[in-house]
């Protein structure tokens, strides 16, 4: 298979990538570490690919961190993956914004404790007018809880006279999605081995390229990214068009 170096076509590099990180646990299992210690091994991957994604200039990356069904995990796992997002928010912040990125977070963050939502607060005010790499984090996220929310939004408006009922298009969904300031994304990567998307960026990811990869999280390093974007740019994305209709208009 061939590699994309550094400077490969801008044009064949998605624009948004988004990423279930899956296998963190397996990882720790197989080596015999508490499942802990393969989430914090996570951790470090998500830094590492920071500087990737800058280098192969894609300027959007979501990451599914925590999804609205975790809370079903053992208590003690739940309450290290909470304290795991609050120190890391904490360490790394400050290098975020040295290093252009924006953060946003996306999800259900009352269900949090206080100081978790300070943190996320002053990470993404601190990040605001970033724009080297837009990182979004999704935490308490899931795709059908967004449409919910945005339906609701659109009924009070329309309770209140804002809203007509023919003005219900997709694009008027989409603007009340918690993505609403993103674009939607190019390519769905989920490590681990599964292939489900789980209940992340339903309504976002119609048209998305989607990659399963048997490594996980924790191995995921840039030889694998690399190999993801060379598939990337080996599909044709043709949006209910003919494949000659693509050719065609090139």
């Amino acid at each position: 298979m061939n590699i994309p170096s550094a400077s490969c076509d801008i044009q064949n590099v998605p624009n948004h990538v988004a990423v279930i990180m899956d296998g963190n646990g397996r990882w720790a299992k197989k080596l015999g570490l508490p499942r802990v210690a393969g989430h914090k091994k996570g951790v470090d991957t998500i830094t590492s690919l920071l500087p990737i994604c800058r280098k192969r200039k894609i300027p959007y990356l979501t990451l599914f961190a925590f999804s609205s069904e975790n809370w079903r995990r053992p208590p003690a796992e739940v309450n290290l993956l909470i304290e795991l997002l609050s120190s890391t928010l904490e360490s790394e912040m400050r290098r975020l914004d040295e290093n252009g990125i924006r953060l946003r977070v996306i999800g259900d963050v009352t269900q949090f404790p206080k100081r978790l939502q300070s943190r996320i607060r002053q990470a993404c005010e601190l990040t605001v007018d970033n724009d080297v790499l837009n990182l979004t984090i999704a935490i308490n996220y899931g795709g059908q809880w967004d449409i919910t929310q945005a339906c609701k939004a659109i009924v009070e408006g329309m309770k209140a006279g804002q809203i007509e009922n023919q003005e219900i298009t997709p694009s008027l969904i989409s603007s009340f999605l918690s993505t609403k300031d993103l674009p939607e994304p190019d390519l769905f990567i989920r490590t681990g081995g599964e292939k489900r998307i789980s209940n992340f960026l339903l309504w976002q990811l119609a048209y998305t390229e989607l990659y399963f990869t048997d490594t996980y999280w924790p191995d995921f390093d840039e030889t694998c990214f690399d190999e993801t974007l060379t598939e990337f740019a080996g599909r044709q994305r043709r949006f209910g068009k003919t494949g000659d209709q693509i050719v065609k208009f090139k």
